[in-house]
């Protein structure tokens, strides 16, 4: 709908404070990075990055085209044909065919779900700082939690066609207004109606003491993740809920009797109507 490819059934879409529901795609000044790039195969890295450029008969094309290939970190490979590129390097140019226009919104359509988990990070990392250096705000379309953690000033979810919630990571992740924006950015224990995320669970053979949470449980297994452990336990009502501890403090085994805990200060409380 911002970018003028389907009609909002109601509402409008405002732009610089103009309404722009009215106006034909290429009548905005918004530009797509689709999730397949959509690079020409038979053009070069200069010549996909010129394209949009030559439409608009723009004067100064060559300075354009090499300050944003700087920008985006691909100086020296203006000769090459999309076949000759990375993943990396193919999401680069059209990250680079879009800002050479000079949007006022660049909207990405999950433009990392084709890379692979180590570059993805790399590509996410290099994408916030080309946002912060060009000033151009990015509308980012993502089903990955950590990416729309990491990467955002705000974050609006989305659920049914419904707008659930917006605001800040910290405001999304720590204190979600719904059931289903507490669940859809991570992990939670479901207690009594109260939520506690993992890694604000706690486990102990001894008890921990006045002022905690407590609740007794079985460990039912323990994983090893590297950086942390997870301990799966089974509550008295049958329930399951896992801890993510540090792999530094004690290990746990199957079956162990242990206390749960957590602080107050961590729970997840919800209207009743979003429960």
């Amino acid at each position: 709908m911002v970018a003028g490819f389907e009609d909002p059934t109601s509402g409008d879409v405002i732009l610089k404070g103009t309404r722009i529901n009215q106006l034909k795609p290429y009548e905005r000044n918004v530009s797509t990075v689709f999730q397949n790039y959509a690079l020409f195969p038979h053009l070069t890295v200069q010549a996909n990055i010129e394209f949009g450029l030559r439409r608009q008969r723009v004067a100064d094309i060559s300075k354009r085209v090499a300050d944003v290939l700087e920008l985006v970190q691909l100086s020296g490979k203006e000769d090459r044909l999309p076949a000759q590129l990375s993943g990396g390097e193919k999401q680069r140019v059209a990250l680079a065919r879009s800002l050479v226009l000079q949007p006022d919104v660049l909207l990405l359509d999950e433009p990392l779900s084709a890379l692979d988990p180590n570059l993805r990070k790399q590509v996410r990392t290099e994408l916030k700082a080309l946002q912060r250096r060009t000033g151009i705000t990015f509308l980012f379309v993502t089903h990955d939690q950590e990416e729309a953690l990491s990467m955002s000033d705000r974050i609006g979810v989305m659920h049914r066609g419904r707008l659930e919630q917006a605001g800040t990571p910290e405001e999304i992740y720590l204190q979600p207004r719904t059931r289903f924006v507490a669940g859809f950015l991570g992990a939670v224990n479901w207690i009594d109606g109260v939520g506690v995320r993992p890694e604000s669970t706690r486990v102990s053979r001894g008890h921990p003491g006045d002022g905690k949470r407590c609740l007794d449980a079985t460990v039912v297994d323990s994983m090893f993740l590297g950086n942390c452990l997870h301990v799966q336990m089974s509550l008295a009502n049958g329930e399951r809920a896992v801890a993510e501890i540090s792999r530094l403090e004690n290990t746990f085994q199957t079956g162990d009797a242990v206390h749960m805990w957590w602080h107050a200060a961590d729970e997840m409380r919800l209207p009743r109507e979003a429960q």
